[in-house]
């Protein structure tokens, strides 16, 4: 199946210069969504983690079912000051400003095994903060999969150690 043909490619959204890779049209096709599932579920598989992460908030829409597909927990990280509880931070640079990501304090144990899923990986800042934070809590990151990888701004060379995978590549 080709899901490049479900992907929204809308110019100049959210402004001028910025291609914006819609997934809502893969998504609102439940054959097509379940496959990309299946294919995801065929990498994560392999790297046999125990839990999975999503980064906020697409990494939730293709992190929870494929999480639920492969019988996995599924842990969210999310934007500052949205977790109640004790978290875990982590503050990195975007290309124009900064961003924090939190995990609550009790989601990753020392030597648990995470897949970290995503919806698209572009320049890698926020996959690598993740990845970072899981490291810091005790966690051992064994791969890294997005469904679109933006092969033009190279996140994936942020990834020299941990297993990285896309179902779909595009330029910028």
């Amino acid at each position: 199946m080709e899901l490049e043909k479900y992907i929204g490619i809308t110019e100049g959204f959210p402004k001028e210069g910025i291609s914006f890779k819609d997934v809502s049209p893969l998504l609102g096709d439940g054959e097509v969504f379940k496959y990309t599932i299946s294919k995801m579920a065929e990498i994560a598989e392999k790297w046999n983690p125990d839990i999975i992460v999503g980064p906020e908030s697409r990494g939730f829409v293709f992190g929870a079912p494929l999480a639920l597909y492969m019988g996995k927990g599924f842990v969210m990280a999310r934007k500052k000051g949205k977790l109640p509880g004790k978290v875990i931070s982590k503050t990195y640079t975007l290309e124009y400003n900064t961003a924090t990501i939190e995990l609550p304090e009790f989601s990753i144990k020392k030597g648990v095994k995470v897949c970290v899923v995503d919806d698209l990986l572009a320049t890698g800042g926020t996959l690598k903060a993740v990845e970072e934070l899981i490291t810091e809590m005790g966690g051992e990151v064994v791969g890294l999969l997005t469904l679109i990888e933006l092969t033009d701004l190279k996140g994936r060379d942020l990834f020299k150690k941990t297993p990285y995978e896309s179902l779909i590549k595009f330029p910028h």
